[in-house]
């Protein structure tokens, strides 16, 4: 796995990171969602440096002229319901993608440290052969992540895959290399060091699907 860990290196991702974490900040959902929207933004310009580009001609008022545009057929896929900012963030600059999305959850069935990861809602197009593109802003265990790529085999395999997280913990990222082809990139804004008994980020940001859209029951 080609890993593109954003905090290796001064930007203003460390802002909205810092933003994202602070337990007064983050209260405003709005702000939160923009700040993880603005990291999508940011990641989405750099993996369009990764991508295969064409020459084609353009008109303007005044004659004609050769630029280089993208020509990958991309699908953005969004794990419900925390990726949905960053999905936007992702869409704003890959405005003509296909989209895909998919529901993941946790759940602990007898209420201990032991859980399951559940999909049970997929919509997506055939992503045969196409630049994958999964986003999900929290890679804790890694499992999530496993029971997606798992889900989609149904819908083709693509030729290159590329996963954006805003946060992950090492252990969850250690998991994910195992299970992914050696040639997906991670772009990632931020890396913890350990998960704690239940499985979440240790420091993290708390839930980010509550703190986004508000608390679930």
């Amino acid at each position: 796995m080609i890993i593109n860990d954003f905090s290796k290196e001064n930007s203003l991702i460390s802002k909205y990171i810092f933003e994202l974490r602070d337990v007064s900040i983050q209260k405003d959902s709005m702000r939160f969602r923009r700040n993880i929207e603005r990291i999508g933004e940011i990641m989405s310009y750099e993996i369009s440096k990764t991508l295969n580009y064409e020459t084609v001609k353009v008109t303007t008022p005044l004659g004609e002229k050769e630029v280089y545009v993208p020509d990958n057929k991309i699908v953005l896929c969004s794990i419900l319901r925390a990726g949905l900012p960053l999905h936007n963030g992702v869409l704003n600059y890959f405005d003509s993608v296909e989209n895909a999305f998919i529901s993941a959850y946790r759940e602990h069935p007898n209420d201990d440290d032991d859980f399951e990861v559940i999909v049970s809602y997929l919509a997506s197009p055939s992503i045969e052969g196409k630049t994958l593109i999964l986003v999900d802003p929290m890679l804790a265990t890694g499992k999530t992540l496993e029971n997606v790529l798992e889900a989609l085999k149904n819908h083709g395999k693509p030729k290159q895959i590329h996963i954006l997280s805003v946060i992950g913990a090492k252990p969850g990222i250690e998991y994910v290399e195992k299970i992914f082809p050696a040639d997906t990139h991670l772009w990632i804004a931020a890396v913890d060091d350990r998960l704690d008994s239940r499985g979440y980020i240790i420091p993290g940001l708390g839930d980010a699907g509550d703190l986004a859209y508000g608390d679930k029951l």
